[in-house]
């Protein structure tokens, strides 16, 4: 149960910390985070908690990255059910307190609420096949970099550091086109208070992040002299 725990905290944070900066922050130009704060943002809340939990649940935060972790025989598939229980409750839990902030101001709309799409909803007006490619792509190497930087061969401690960074690059090459997901808990928590198609359109940043989790999975398994 603390690992359940530590992931539904951990998603918690994810969600609300990188939401929210783009929800809240990212609203004001005057502010000047823009694209780029925003993926600062959401490498940091990745970052903060791996090194918060880590050492609990492994700091997964992703559904992608449970399925990925299994693939690649760092855990047991029969763990991952609770994982992404944990990692969809705790991102809805953040995207709620998200919501009952933001909607404290005077002319509040949820428009998108920070969520993921395609087509007319995707940010730069990117195809679903950009889309489909550019999320099993990123969750890819996402996972190359996590299973890489944890491996026990691996420098001790500096894990956290290069996910967080990772997912930061990440974000800064694929806002534009979906908005970045590479997370399943991440993009239905949005969704949810968002409404309508961005929740139609929930199956990609389903599919294509746990594909491209398990790719990942297989690449390091290529690649590993394990």
């Amino acid at each position: 149960m603390k690992k359940y725990a530590a992931e539904f905290f951990g998603t918690f944070w994810l969600v609300f910390g990188g939401c929210g900066s783009a929800v809240l922050a990212a609203a004001f130009p005057e502010l000047g985070i823009g694209f780029a704060g925003v993926a600062l943002a959401f490498g940091l809340t990745v970052l903060t908690m791996a090194y918060a939990v880590g050492h609990v649940s492994g700091a997964h935060f992703n559904p992608a990255v449970s399925f990925g972790m299994a693939a690649a025989g760092r855990m047991s598939w029969g763990s991952v059910p609770g994982y992404v229980v944990s990692q969809v409750v705790g991102g809805i839990a953040g995207a709620a307190i998200l919501y009952l902030i933001a909607s404290g101001k005077a002319g509040f709309e949820a428009g998108g609420f920070a969520s993921n799409g395609f087509g007319e909803l995707s940010p730069g007006g990117y195809a679903l096949s950009s889309v489909v490619i550019c999320e099993i792509v990123m969750t890819a190497m996402f996972l190359v970099v996590i299973l890489g930087t944890t491996h026990k061969n691996a420098p001790a401690g500096f894990a956290p550091l290069a996910i967080g960074l990772a997912l930061t690059l990440i974000h800064l090459v694929s806002i534009p086109v979906s908005n970045t997901s590479v997370n399943p808990a991440r993009s239905t928590a949005t969704a949810i208070f968002a409404g309508g198609p961005y929740v139609a359109q929930l199956w990609v940043f389903w599919l294509a992040p746990i594909v491209g989790g398990v790719l990942g999975a297989i690449i390091h398994r290529m690649i590993s002299e394990d």
